[in-house]
């Protein structure tokens, strides 16, 4: 059975538009396709949905046009510094894709300058940097209690290609472990993400494999 929950479109920082999404699942044989916009995000508006209310609208839209070839779901991904109206959605994913310092906010994923400088702010400490990461979304995570958690270990997303700081060190994944283990205590759903690898940024998705032995023997979601 072939479907996927994580689909973002034009509405924010995706290349088609949700019509075109659902056009594409219905032909390669998807039996469901769940979209998770972006929420808003007032600090950042490079990526994120500005017309929520079109969004709805138009994913009630698909979903009675395309009833009986597929399912379709209006989901959305809240970032953990921005909480959207959870009520107004099918599901939510829950992710963080930023570091805040004395209230200013830096850019996990967009790039690996970005990254760089966030990690500057840590003083390029992978480890001080990790267990800020860590606490502050597993906190998110427990106050939230998402329906998915989104790409738990995103800090890593530039390892491969940059300094490795963080696939290959022992003591990050000890802060990465004991995170995982608190996160997986609240009964939500990992999701295996694969859009790095997509990109030609990564050759393992998040969550990474030994991350995923973790939540196994946690017996986790």
């Amino acid at each position: 059975m072939l479907s996927n929950y994580h689909t973002h479109t034009t509405f924010c920082d995706g290349k088609n538009t949700a019509e075109e999404v659902v056009l594409s699942a219905i032909e390669k044989g998807f039996s469901a396709i769940g979209f998770s916009g972006h929420g808003y995000t007032p600090f950042d508006l490079r990526y994120c949905m500005q017309d929520m209310e079109g969004y709805i609208k138009e994913i009630s839209r698909l979903k009675e046009k395309y009833n009986g070839q597929i399912e379709i779901y209006c989901g959305v991904e809240e970032d953990a510094f921005s909480y959207v109206k959870r009520s107004d959605f099918d599901y939510l994913i829950g992710s963080s894709h930023y570091f805040c310092v004395k209230n200013k906010y830096y850019s996990i994923d967009s790039s690996k300058e970005l990254f760089g400088e966030g990690l500057e702010v840590f003083d390029n400490d992978e480890l001080k940097l990790s267990e800020a990461y860590y606490s502050t979304f597993v906190s998110y995570i427990r106050d939230r209690k998402p329906d998915i958690v989104g790409h738990f270990d995103i800090i890593t997303k530039f390892d491969e290609i940059c300094e490795q700081r963080f696939l290959n060190n022992n003591k990050y994944y000890e802060i990465a472990e004991k995170y995982l283990k608190i996160a997986a205590d609240e009964d939500v759903i990992f999701e295996v993400n694969t859009g790095a690898m997509s990109r030609g940024i990564r050759t393992s998705p998040y969550l990474g494999e030994r991350l995923l032995h973790v939540l196994k023997k946690k017996d986790g979601k």
